[in-house]
Protein backbone atom coordinates (compact mmCIF):
# COMPACT_ATOMS: atom_id res chain seq x y z
CA UNK A 1 0.00 0.00 0.00
CA UNK A 2 1.28 3.40 -1.10
CA UNK A 3 1.47 6.00 1.31
CA UNK A 4 -0.79 9.04 -0.32
CA UNK A 5 -3.27 5.66 -0.32
CA UNK A 6 -2.89 5.19 3.71
CA UNK A 7 -3.22 8.86 4.18
CA UNK A 8 -6.72 8.96 1.79
CA UNK A 9 -7.94 6.04 3.69
CA UNK A 10 -7.13 7.84 7.37
CA UNK A 11 -8.70 11.03 6.47
CA UNK A 12 -11.75 9.46 5.37
CA UNK A 13 -11.74 7.34 8.55
CA UNK A 14 -11.40 10.81 10.41
CA UNK A 15 -13.85 12.85 8.71
CA UNK A 16 -16.55 9.85 9.40
CA UNK A 17 -16.14 9.95 13.38
CA UNK A 18 -17.89 13.68 12.65
CA UNK A 19 -20.72 12.61 9.71
CA UNK A 20 -20.49 11.20 6.39
CA UNK A 21 -17.64 11.87 3.94
CA UNK A 22 -17.44 12.96 0.44
CA UNK A 23 -15.08 13.76 -1.78
CA UNK A 24 -14.83 17.85 -1.29
CA UNK A 25 -14.44 17.23 2.45
CA UNK A 26 -11.42 15.18 1.55
CA UNK A 27 -10.66 17.57 -0.91
CA UNK A 28 -10.70 20.21 1.72
CA UNK A 29 -9.14 18.66 4.30
CA UNK A 30 -5.93 17.66 2.47
CA UNK A 31 -6.01 20.68 0.66
CA UNK A 32 -6.07 18.54 -2.46
CA UNK A 33 -7.71 19.85 -5.75
CA UNK A 34 -11.30 17.61 -6.07
CA UNK A 35 -9.82 16.01 -9.22
CA UNK A 36 -6.88 14.61 -7.26
CA UNK A 37 -9.46 13.09 -5.06
CA UNK A 38 -11.79 11.98 -7.49
CA UNK A 39 -9.03 9.76 -8.74
CA UNK A 40 -7.21 8.27 -5.65
CA UNK A 41 -11.02 7.62 -4.89
CA UNK A 42 -11.63 5.65 -8.04
CA UNK A 43 -8.54 3.49 -6.79
CA UNK A 44 -9.20 3.00 -3.47
CA UNK A 45 -12.50 2.07 -4.72
CA UNK A 46 -10.74 -1.05 -7.58
CA UNK A 47 -8.32 -2.54 -4.75
CA UNK A 48 -11.81 -2.78 -2.46
CA UNK A 49 -10.95 -0.11 0.68
CA UNK A 50 -13.99 2.24 0.17
CA UNK A 51 -17.36 2.38 -1.60
CA UNK A 52 -19.34 5.73 -2.50
CA UNK A 53 -23.43 5.28 -2.33
CA UNK A 54 -25.80 7.02 -4.66
CA UNK A 55 -25.55 10.01 -2.91
CA UNK A 56 -21.60 10.15 -3.52
CA UNK A 57 -21.12 9.48 0.38
CA UNK A 58 -17.99 7.40 1.42
CA UNK A 59 -17.30 4.86 3.40
CA UNK A 60 -14.65 2.39 4.17
CA UNK A 61 -14.86 -1.28 3.27
CA UNK A 62 -13.84 -3.99 6.43
CA UNK A 63 -10.32 -3.78 5.01
CA UNK A 64 -9.90 0.12 4.47
CA UNK A 65 -11.73 0.62 7.68
CA UNK A 66 -8.64 -1.81 9.39
CA UNK A 67 -5.75 0.30 7.39
CA UNK A 68 -7.07 3.70 8.61
CA UNK A 69 -7.67 2.81 12.12
CA UNK A 70 -4.39 1.37 12.21
CA UNK A 71 -2.85 4.91 10.63
CA UNK A 72 -5.09 6.61 12.94
CA UNK A 73 -3.57 4.93 15.87
CA UNK A 74 0.22 5.62 14.74
CA UNK A 75 -0.68 9.29 13.86
CA UNK A 76 -2.36 9.68 17.12
CA UNK A 77 0.52 8.48 19.05
CA UNK A 78 3.01 9.93 17.54
CA UNK A 79 1.85 13.14 17.70
CA UNK A 80 0.84 12.71 21.44
CA UNK A 81 4.49 11.34 22.34
CA UNK A 82 6.38 14.49 19.97
CA UNK A 83 4.00 16.79 21.60
CA UNK A 84 4.74 15.16 24.98
CA UNK A 85 8.61 15.53 24.52
CA UNK A 86 8.14 19.30 23.44
CA UNK A 87 8.20 19.42 20.23
CA UNK A 88 5.27 22.03 18.55
CA UNK A 89 1.81 20.48 17.91
CA UNK A 90 2.09 21.50 14.54
CA UNK A 91 5.55 20.07 13.31
CA UNK A 92 4.44 17.01 15.70
CA UNK A 93 1.33 16.34 13.53
CA UNK A 94 3.80 16.87 10.55
CA UNK A 95 6.57 14.43 11.80
CA UNK A 96 3.78 11.97 13.00
CA UNK A 97 2.41 11.84 9.41
CA UNK A 98 5.84 10.76 7.71
CA UNK A 99 6.98 8.02 10.62
CA UNK A 100 3.48 6.29 10.53
CA UNK A 101 4.27 5.06 7.10
CA UNK A 102 7.35 4.78 7.18
CA UNK A 103 8.15 2.33 10.43
CA UNK A 104 6.98 -1.20 10.36
CA UNK A 105 4.50 -2.55 12.56
CA UNK A 106 7.08 -4.52 14.58
CA UNK A 107 8.93 -1.20 15.64
CA UNK A 108 5.84 0.97 15.50
CA UNK A 109 4.43 -1.74 18.58
CA UNK A 110 7.79 -2.06 20.30
CA UNK A 111 7.60 1.95 21.22
CA UNK A 112 4.48 1.77 21.94
CA UNK A 113 5.17 -1.19 24.40
CA UNK A 114 8.08 0.61 25.88
CA UNK A 115 6.24 4.08 26.36
CA UNK A 116 2.72 2.60 27.78
CA UNK A 117 5.12 0.66 29.90
CA UNK A 118 6.83 3.64 31.32
CA UNK A 119 3.55 5.35 31.60
CA UNK A 120 2.69 2.42 34.31
CA UNK A 121 6.30 2.68 36.43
Amino acid sequence: MYESAENYLETIFALSQHGKVRSIDIASELEFSKPSVSVAMKNLREKGYAETDSDGYITLTDSGRAIAKSMYERHMFLSDWLIYLGVDKKTAVRDACRMEHAMSEKSFLAIKNHIDGWKRE
